[in-house]
């Protein structure tokens, strides 16, 4: 940036991570600034009259009115190349831990690097040839950036029908190397910067019909969610949203995952940095971080930082959405980010909305989960943002403002019990106030692998509905005085709980189910109760039922059967079917 382009100021306000600046008329709004003598990282929010407010994304204690402010004319903004892969970043997209090796265990204020290396070299691949014709969002090139994923290098967005003047051949680079000049002039380096609050443009936004599979039965079987949906996750405290979203991590089949931690407890960011690179994928059998981008942006770091890591980590995401890979965004928690909005409004003394909350919450929210969805690219590919977002609800109110807003904006709500997580069930999603709006959606998926699966997933969801209301009585009158088709109930929904909703993450077989032993886990508990449903008819007691002995061998079904043996499954469907035929034929 040429010094023609700058724009100086001088602080003449500060109040906490709001500074005011005068002497910048020439300024725009959302310009990124240095602030300070630091040159601490900061956003221009509201012009007036030539006096800048700015948003300060690092600590700016001790700074002092009359220091300068410098704005360089550009929107703040994220470097996108090789080598984000396998990073720990902050909110600002600065490298943790070349930080840490620069400053130590607390960051210094104003304390720089290079998000991304600039010294290591990539080995980069043409793919397009001098004298091509190329467009916005075509890929010219490749690097292999891990051994999972093929990094593509694209043409910039603007860039139209444009000759190639010259390509690089193969070989090695940095991602300051130019690899790629057009005819206008225009050159190519490995890496360059995006605006994060902007969206990346695509082609067209496309139906989802596709299943996120999580390996989680509650979720697949009960409450899908699609590639390129929106799904929350809220819960009180020590309901398990972050260990939620830690399976969600390491078992959906999303190509990359983005995990944004906005405001937790730094001892919980410290076990996700830490565990994370000791993850296996469970597919690949290679390290989970060779597909994995973290954003820790923990409560003791600056306020301001965790409003626009959400930011980050969304454009990063597109990113790699615009290269034809589907992606997946854990964003722990949506409530902090909230939280942050509250108290630089209140700094920015704007008239508040409930709860203190800033009027403009709900469209600030709807920004960020519109911006999932299946595309079309520029560049003619398919790829996919899907939105997972943590909301924090003081004491479990799941009708305070953020968890009441963000279901306007998602279709998938996974509401966490606090009663199942202190009973140890886990993953503890209710099943009585979850929902998806994508069930009907991918409901073709399903029916493919198995025609029956639809029929199942109702049959399932009716048991453990009338097993609710059931319950109420039983607590006043006890189970003995119910009739026996109504004791069945109880005791498939305790089934249906404890060997299908309920997954253990030390079991090697339970921690992840595939489609298909999903589905035969159903179909054998379903099998269950229908075979007892036609005996109790006949006049069957229950206790002859029970008697039969195949509801704790139903239960340990799950862990005794691996995801590969499903076979077992459908042999112990059979004998089902062997020991009721002849408890049926004896009341014919």
């Amino acid at each position: 940036m040429s010094i023609e382009q700058e724009v100086k100021g001088k602080i003449i306000s500060i109040n906490g991570p709001i500074v005011k600046a005068s002497g910048m008329e020439e300024a725009g709004m959302l310009d990124f600034v240095y602030v300070g003598e630091k040159e601490l990282v900061g956003e221009i929010i509201r012009l007036e009259n030539g006096i800048a407010t700015i948003q300060v994304y690092e600590d700016n204690s001790m700074m002092q009115i009359g220091e300068s402010v410098v704005s360089y004319n550009r929107p703040l903004s994220v470097l996108l190349g090789p080598g984000l892969l396998e990073g720990i970043f902050d909110g600002l997209e600065r490298p943790l831990k070349v930080l840490a090796d620069k400053s130590g265990a607390f960051l210094f204020p104003g304390v720089k690097a290079s998000s991304l290396s600039t010294d290591k070299k990539w080995l980069f691949v043409p793919l397009v040839k001098t004298g091509d014709m190329v467009n916005q969002g075509q890929k010219i090139g490749y690097i292999d950036e891990t051994e999972l994923i093929r990094h593509f290098i694209m043409v910039p967005y603007g860039i139209k029908n444009q000759k190639v003047k010259k390509i690089a051949t193969e070989g090695e680079f940095t991602i300051l190397d130019t690899v790629l000049i057009l005819e206008n002039g225009t050159e190519v380096k490995l890496a360059n910067y995006c605006p994060v609050r902007k969206p990346r443009p695509y082609h067209e936004k496309m139906t989802l019909n596709k299943p996120l599979i999580t390996g989680l039965r509650v979720i697949d079987m009960f409450f899908p969610l699609a590639k390129g949906g929106t799904a929350a996750i809220p819960g009180g405290f020590g309901t398990g949203k972050t260990m939620t979203q830690h399976a969600l991590a390491k078992w959906s089949d999303a190509d990359i995952i983005v995990y944004i931690g906005c405001g937790e407890r730094g001892n919980e960011m410290t076990d996700v940095l830490n565990e994370f690179p000791k993850l296996i994928d469970p597919k690949s059998k290679k390290p989970l971080m060779k597909r994995t981008i973290l954003i820790a942006n923990t409560s003791n770091m600056p306020v301001a930082a965790r409003e626009v890591s959400i930011y980050t980590g969304i454009t990063i995401a597109e990113y790699y959405r615009d290269m034809g890979y589907d992606v997946a965004i854990m964003a722990d928690s949506t409530s902090r980010w909230a939280e942050a909005l509250r108290e630089l409004s209140g700094r920015l003394e704007e008239m508040p909305a409930e709860e203190g909350f800033p009027s403009y919450l709900p469209t600030r929210l709807a920004e960020f989960y519109e911006r999932a969805g299946m595309v079309k690219t520029l560049g003619g590919e398919e790829g996919s943002i899907s939105i997972i977002g943590a909301v924090s609800p003081p004491g479990g109110d799941f009708s305070e403002p953020v968890t009441q807003h963000t279901k306007r904006f998602i279709r998938c709500f996974w509401a966490l019990d606090k009663g199942l997580a202190n009973g140890r069930h886990y993953p503890a999603i209710s099943w009585l106030d979850s929902y998806s709006e994508y069930s009907e959606e991918v409901k073709d998926f399903w029916s493919r692998i198995d025609p029956d699966v639809i029929k199942l997933q109702r049959e399932a969801l009716s048991v453990l509905k009338r097993e609710e209301r059931l319950s109420q009585i039983v607590k006043l009158i006890g189970p003995d005085s119910l009739p026996d088709n109504e004791r069945l109930i109880l005791l498939v929904a305790d089934i249906l709980k404890k060997g299908f909703l309920q997954q253990s993450s030390f079991d090697d077989n339970d921690m992840y189910a595939t489609t298909e032993k999903q589905i035969k886990l159903l179909k054998a508990i379903i099998e269950f109760y229908n075979a007892a449903n036609k005996a109790i008819e006949l006049g069957s007691p229950i206790i002859k039922i029970k008697e039969i002995g195949l509801t704790d061998e139903l239960i340990r079904l799950k862990s005794s059967v691996g995801n590969h043996e499903t076979d077992k499954i459908d042999a112990f469907i059979n004998t089902i079917k062997e020991k009721f035929s002849g408890v049926i034929n004896v009341y014919k």
